[in-house]
């Protein structure tokens, strides 16, 4: 595990640095000063960077010899994520005051610049990638298209958020659009930057990103919002399918044990299959941490967590 943790905190410090290198370089001295100030508010400090994490775990697995690609796959991925954040979070969707631990970017900015802060970040997504053509204008172009359908429609997480104004909701086709595309894409992204089959990669993806979504309705049912940094009950309050409920809180917790382990089985072949393994050793800590894990072992009654 000590090994582990090494490789994650290289990866969270390429990623930060690649992270504030393609911050800088949009907030620059012609960008508005309350835009500016917005945008890095949006992306500093961040959250646990799990989806720019399996991108560069899976370009490292398979070699890594396009770093700089890596590195922008990476940045586009948490831009991207950023952003469905701070468009989660407005009075027209969540109306969430409280996003990692201090007030929502349009708590503290204002909706105006909330909106344009949303939009900047997915423009600059696809803009960091494009950098890469001129080297690598076949990488790049698969990147930005795995990208480009991750967060759009009919799959993507703008047909994710779409879904909460359906008056009947596929719950698949919900969370796989608002959740599991995006670490598909992530997955991809990084196979796709190592040089490797970026589809033998997809499954992994899928896989982590089905136990994060239901990590995310642990939490937002069991969880305490002064740790997790944001409103819990979110799902009850606005009346929005969630597997704890559907699936009871034991049943819920060994499914996403038992997809971190299929996740595990379905690394393809490669280089270094260490560096995905340990990513999601470190992955399955951060998703159910021990508080959360004891009422996950201990649950409440299925009432409380409004199953039924």
């Amino acid at each position: 595990m000590a090994f582990a943790v090494l490789c994650m905190t290289e990866a969270e410090a390429r990623i930060e640095a690649a992270l504030e290198r393609a911050v800088a370089k949009a907030t620059g001295s012609s960008c508005p000063a309350r835009l500016a100030q917005a945008i890095r508010y949006a992306i500093f400090p961040g959250g646990g960077r799990v989806r720019p994490g399996l991108c560069l775990a899976v370009a490292k697995a398979c070699g890594d010899p396009n770093p700089r690609l890596a590195d922008a796959a990476a940045v586009a991925v948490e831009f991207l994520h950023s952003a469905s954040l701070v468009q989660d979070d407005l009075p027209c969707f969540d109306n969430a005051s409280v996003r990692r631990g201090r007030a929502s970017l349009h708590q503290g900015f204002g909706q105006e610049i909330a909106i344009l802060v949303g939009d900047v970040l997915i423009v600059t997504a696809f803009d960091v990638v494009s950098g890469g053509i001129p080297e690598l204008p076949t990488h790049a172009a698969a990147i930005l298209q795995a990208l480009a359908r991750a967060a759009g429609a009919p799959a993507g997480i703008a047909a994710g958020q779409a879904w909460e104004s359906e008056a009947s909701v596929d719950v698949a086709a919900y969370h796989h659009a608002k959740t599991a595309a995006l670490f598909e894409a992530a997955a991809v992204a990084g196979g796709i930057a190592g040089g490797g089959d970026p589809e033998a990669w997809r499954r992994v993806g899928s896989l982590i990103g089905e136990a994060y979504q239901i990590a995310d309705d642990l939490a937002d049912a069991m969880g305490e919002s002064e740790k997790l940094g944001k409103p819990i009950q979110q799902d009850r309050q606005n009346q929005r399918p969630n597997l704890v409920a559907k699936l009871g809180v034991v049943a819920a917790g060994q499914k996403l044990d038992d997809l971190l382990v299929e996740a595990k089985r379905a690394i393809p072949p490669c280089f270094q299959r260490s560096r995905v393994e340990d990513f999601l050793a470190l992955v399955a800590g951060r998703l159910c941490p021990p508080d959360l894990r004891d009422k996950v072992d201990a649950p409440l009654p299925d009432a409380a967590v409004g199953r039924g």
